[in-house]
């Protein structure tokens, strides 16, 4: 019996590459996104089905789910992929825009999670793949609320091993470095400074670097990494993606809070 995986933020980037590389691997593929009636090249692939799955709307995760279980029988496999990044100063940014950072990022990870557990628990198997980002390791300026999603999806992945390994599920998370996805075009919200003049230079400054900062074209490197994890039969948790991200995470673990500020403000010209 082919195994099945289901993945959210497909129309896509990372989680386009994905459904193609587990298409190829001959694996049935629930690929879901916001807008499935806008997704030409899934829909022609053979054992993927395309359907409808918002990450803040419950009615949507049980819909999908349940959708992918009547043609595929079961679900192995879950890669909470969908995602973005609000870049700006914490202070400038709106009680409405902090509430969608953490909806789409952190709490809607969580409800679909939720969703598929029941079927993982009763099969007593299951594979869960969060992608994160280098930026649940290290931090940039001016993107606090992204981190803090990305911090949360680190942690939230790290303690579910302990309920979730006994009734054989697995945890993984992906922290790919610098990609050329959607996140750095329309899928990322930016408020910078809002008007607040003290915060414009900065934020302006770090926007520059944002853009002139060497990124892969290559998103097929996360869709792999995202495929091992699902497949190597190990207890591994991490899985850094990108020359860009080791580099960064082991250059924090070896130094202090101090010097790796200095560092990076150095980096950036701050």
């Amino acid at each position: 019996m082919n195994k099945t995986v289901l993945i959210t933020g497909a129309s896509s980037g990372f989680g386009k590459a994905t459904v193609k590389l587990f298409h190829n691997k001959g694996w049935n593929v629930i690929a879901t996104m916001r807008s499935p009636e806008k997704e030409n090249e899934l829909s022609a692939l053979d054992k993927v089905l395309v359907t409808q799955l918002d990450v803040t709307s419950n009615q949507t995760i049980q819909n999908a789910i349940q959708e992918g279980i009547a043609k595929f029988g079961h679900i192995d496999v879950l890669v909470n992929n969908a995602g973005y990044g609000a870049m700006g100063a914490l202070e400038a940014a709106s009680e409405e825009e902090v509430k969608k950072q953490f909806d789409v990022n952190f709490f809607g990870l969580i409800a679909v999670t939720k969703a598929v557990l029941p079927g993982m628990r009763q099969q007593r198997s299951g594979i869960i793949i969060n992608v994160s980002s280098v930026g649940g390791r290290i931090t940039f300026p001016f993107a606090s609320l992204y981190h803090a999603t990305k911090f949360a999806v680190e942690g939230l992945t790290e303690s579910m091993q302990y309920e979730l390994n006994p009734l054989g599920i697995q945890l993984k998370v992906i922290e790919p470095g610098g990609y050329r996805t959607e996140f750095a075009g329309r899928s990322m919200s930016i408020f910078g400074g809002n008007g607040m003049e003290d915060y414009q230079p900065g934020f302006d400054q770090f926007m520059n670097m944002f853009e002139h900062w060497p990124m892969s074209e290559d998103l097929s490197e996360v869709a792999s990494a995202i495929y091992e994890a699902a497949t190597d039969g190990t207890e591994k948790l991490r899985y850094p993606v990108g020359h860009d991200a080791v580099q960064l995470i082991g250059t924090r673990h070896q130094m202090d809070d101090v010097d790796f500020k200095k560092m990076m403000v150095a980096q950036m010209g701050m």
